[in-house]
């Protein structure tokens, strides 16, 4: 195949869905290279995915091993608002069922970000209520980073319903509480501009099964046991059934998939059944 690492980290993503004997003759047929597990490229791995553009539901993923590392490279990440960077400097855990505070990365002392001046005049709930404009509800919204202040929130909004731009600037955040998402409301526009925003409600099933091109979602996918271990099995169950039904042991539809995957424009299962059908 060709010498594209890309392309080569999305290919060998699929393949660990194989037995390891169909994996490594398919490798020798196709030309490419075991997986390298060297401490120096996983850190190299993991620095080129800071420029990766990826839905703001895996930034998350992420923040839930609630590892100092990784949060620094979330931190990196052109997708991070000002909200999450708040919480990674606060320690706030992201993990389901951890209360403890995540020690930060020594790079990131004194790199929270300013406080809005909204926040600092009116209070959490006062801020929100007061946001006129996108700009002010992302702001506001922005100061909503523990878990407590999240109930906050949910309890000011059963008072009285908060301003239509606080509620669009939190239900956007991939952290925002489902429960509260759906207390704002399900519009079919509201719905819309969640999954704009690359809110993913079904997970890394979703991800790995309606996100395309499929080489730029396996290629993420392909680094999920270093960046989202927890998460990443879900995203493997859900193709598998499809890459061995349609892949398997068959060295040709490898074949074909490797020469296919630089310029296919459709998501990973449409891949697969494609070049199956092709071989």
């Amino acid at each position: 195949m060709r010498d594209n690492s890309g392309s080569e980290q999305a290919v060998g993503f699929l393949l660990e869905l194989v037995g390891e004997e169909t994996a490594e003759r398919v490798r020798r047929r196709i030309g490419l290279a075991p997986p390298e597990r060297s401490p120096v490229v996983q850190r190299r791995l993991m620095s080129s995915w800071a420029r990766q553009h990826v839905p703001s539901s895996l930034l998350l993923w992420i923040l839930e091993e609630d590892d100092p590392g990784l949060n620094a490279v979330v931190w990196r990440h052109p997708g991070t608002d000002e909200a999450i960077r708040r919480a990674i400097v606060r320690g706030v855990p992201f993990g389901p069922g951890r209360t403890g505070r995540v020690p930060v990365d020594p790079t990131l002392a004194d790199q929270a970000p300013p406080v809005p001046e909204s926040f600092t005049r009116h209070g959490l709930v006062g801020a929100l209520r007061t946001a006129g404009s996108m700009g002010e509800g992302r702001a506001a919204a922005s100061m909503v980073v523990e878990r407590a202040e999240w109930r906050v929130v949910a309890e000011a909004d059963r008072e009285r319903p908060l301003p239509g731009y606080a509620r669009w600037a939190l239900s956007i955040r991939a952290d925002c509480p489902p429960a509260l998402r759906a207390q704002f409301g399900s519009h079919r526009k509201f719905s819309h501009r969640v999954r704009q925003a690359g809110v993913l409600e079904g997970g890394p099933a979703e991800y790995a099964t309606a996100h395309g091109p499929a080489a730029q979602v396996l290629k993420v996918l392909s680094l999920g046991h270093l960046m989202f271990p927890a998460r990443v099995r879900a995203a493997e169950n859900a193709l598998r059934p499809l890459v061995r039904d349609h892949l398997g042991d068959r060295e040709e539809a490898w074949a074909v998939l490797a020469q296919l995957i630089d310029t296919f424009h459709g998501n990973a299962p449409e891949l697969v059944v494609t070049a199956g059908a092709v071989a």
